[in-house]
């Protein structure tokens, strides 16, 4: 049902048939198809308890309207050497104006708990004053609906160094207890990171500071479980274009 559910999405967010026969089409005309890969963040962070591997990568393939995208992003705690958070995500992206795409796919977690699949559906893009926005709604395979929004935006000191903050807020509609998850606003992430581009902008170090904070039931499950509902860590890695 959930690779059904999925397929719908895809299907009624992007195309009636008539529109998908113009559409593609018009790629056949336009032979032009590129790809990619980046690192947003690849780094280590240093907190008072545990040190943590994080990144928030991407890769792609497709044409200025329509691309395939497989997105990864995970913590890696060091020490007892497990995964605290690791999410795959594949999504097909269109188009639709100068400044946004939308996007449907499916995402794949595992968490502390049993795994779960959810279908996507997103709009992403550049917002007013350059604010870089990344929306989603989720739709796990137990009819569990949660929401994400990302906010990033680029402060240029110089031609290259770079003060980037950033903020994550996540909503869950329902409990998911059997993976930490309270209904409301379940966790913020915020960042500052301090980037220098060595090769214009595909090679990046930075350093920079990271704070994460759980709220709610979601905060409760963390401490029942030993963890610490807010953590602060200095970060320090890479930002990566290919």
């Amino acid at each position: 049902m959930m690779y059904w559910l999925a397929g719908a999405v895809v299907s009624a967010l992007f195309m009636s048939p008539v529109q998908a026969q113009e559409d593609f089409a018009g790629l056949e005309k336009d032979p032009l198809v590129f790809y990619g890969l980046s690192f947003e963040q690849f780094e280590y962070r240093v907190g008072d308890d545990d040190d943590v591997l994080a990144w928030d990568g991407d890769a792609f393939v497709g044409t200025d309207e329509w691309k395939l995208r497989l997105q990864s992003e995970g913590e890696y705690i060091k020490g007892p050497d497990v995964f605290e958070t690791l999410e795959n995500q594949l999504l097909v992206q269109r188009l639709v104006s100068d400044f946004f795409d939308i996007k449907a796919g499916v995402r794949f977690d595992t968490p502390d708990g049993p795994d779960r699949t959810y279908a996507v559906i997103g709009i992403q893009g550049l917002a007013p004053q350059w604010f870089e926005v990344d929306a989603d709604l989720f739709i796990s395979e137990k009819g569990e609906v949660s929401a994400r929004l990302d906010v990033d935006y680029e402060l240029l000191i110089t031609n290259r160094i770079i003060l980037t903050p950033t903020a994550e807020f996540t909503i869950a509609f329902s409990d998911d207890e059997d993976v930490g998850i309270g209904s409301g606003l379940t966790d913020i992430e915020l960042g500052l990171r301090l980037s220098y581009d060595l090769i214009e902008r595909d090679v990046a170090p930075y350093i920079g500071m990271h704070y994460e904070r759980k709220f709610g039931k979601t905060a409760d499950f963390a401490e029942a479980g030993g963890e610490d509902s807010d953590e602060l860590f200095f970060v320090a890695g890479v930002r990566l274009l290919f």
